[in-house]
């Protein structure tokens, strides 16, 4: 990998990432359309790569109220415009993905973005990919681990024989294209499960940990059980990283970013709970400041309290990456390109300057 991709910055790695939600503006009740969507997140990457950013991801759905369900063409588009930024899937739904299509998919965008693509595979919050490519949910399990032990098999060899339960076996299969980087990182998401963050670090991959709200410190058992699980199965501590991942935006003031913020965050609410099936009421304001108070993991404020956020959050896990998703409820693109432009002017030096001591050395 280019080393002045992989030692751009000191301290955290901090970047974005995205789903590409199609969710009506609150305000004029119009959806912005899957063209649309997908120039603005190739935009947004772009402007975070030209700001100085380290990480862009790319989260996968199959649902028409979604415009990215094939991340890697979405990834080798953004490549073509960018230059230094890391290029991330934001998660790859591992136990209904092929993995030698995935291994190519991804070899060639490393290829393409020269050595800068990675992958979050987990489960993804919605189960609509199961049946869409013929699985059984009640073969989760299975069909993770699977295709995560031939994925890195493939990652590490260019001909590979194997045999599973849920694919046709492999003989002396070449597989190509053979990546820039020696293996493409992976990591796994999880949404809070202790069995999803001891897997991952068994595994001894990175550990991809979404904290979308409340209070954070009642993930410090989960990041601390990844590392344990990981240094009982013999990992070295600097292959146990974790990434933290949030929802936020951010403007010149605190108040200004609450009520701007305010009526997408409801929205986006209250599109999600429909979409899983459930009856709730409107997010009331009172709600909304509770949620967004100095102890919460939601990233709404000026540029000094997201760094104390941040910094609150390292105190807890150490961790090595942070990523926000700065664009959900139908927010503009406007607003979005200028939370990233703050992100990266005013808090990401002062946050990789306060952990640059710190990160080369992740905890035990």
């Amino acid at each position: 990998m280019n080393d002045s991709i992989q030692n751009k910055h000191q301290g955290i790695e901090i970047g974005v990432y995205t789903l590409g939600d199609l969710v009506p503006d609150p305000h004029q009740g119009q959806t912005i359309s899957s063209r649309q969507r997908l120039l603005d997140m190739i935009e947004a990457a772009k402007l975070a790569d030209e700001a100085g950013l380290d990480i862009f991801g790319v989260g996968e759905h199959h649902r028409l109220d979604y415009a990215a369900s094939s991340t890697s063409v979405i990834l080798a588009a953004i490549a073509q415009t960018t230059k230094q930024i890391k290029l991330t899937s934001a998660t790859t739904v591992l136990t209904t993905t092929d993995p030698v299509r995935l291994f190519e998919e991804y070899a060639t965008l490393d290829l393409l973005s020269n050595g800068r693509a990675e992958i979050i595979g987990g489960r993804g919050a919605f189960l609509e990919s199961f049946p869409l490519f013929g699985y059984d949910l009640n073969d989760y399990d299975e069909l993770f681990m699977e295709n995560f032990e031939l994925f890195q098999q493939l990652n590490q060899q260019e001909k590979v024989s194997w045999q599973g339960k849920f694919r046709a076996p492999l003989q002396e299969a070449e597989i190509a294209p053979r990546p820039i980087q020696t293996q493409i990182p992976m990591w796994i998401g999880s949404g809070g499960s202790l069995v999803s963050a001891e897997r991952a670090g068994k595994l001894g991959t990175g550990m991809a940990l979404a904290i979308l709200g409340g209070a954070p410190n009642r993930f410090q058992a989960l990041v601390e059980a990844y590392r344990a699980a990981g240094n009982a199965a013999g990992h070295k501590p600097s292959d146990l990283k974790v990434a933290i991942t949030g929802h936020g935006y951010i403007s010149a003031t605190t108040q200004q970013a609450k009520d701007e913020y305010y009526p997408y965050y409801a929205n986006y609410r209250q599109y999600v709970d429909r979409q899983l099936g459930k009856t709730s009421a409107p997010l009331s304001r009172e709600e909304f400041e509770q949620m967004t108070s100095p102890e919460t993991a939601l990233f709404v404020g000026d540029p000094q309290l997201i760094i104390d956020k941040m910094m609150y959050q390292y105190e807890l896990f150490g961790h090595q990456r942070f990523m926000l998703q700065l664009d959900v409820g139908g927010i503009p693109f406007s607003n979005v390109a200028r939370s990233i432009e703050l992100l990266a002017a005013k808090v990401a030096p002062v946050v990789r300057q306060l952990t640059s001591k710190a990160v080369a050395e992740p905890r035990t």
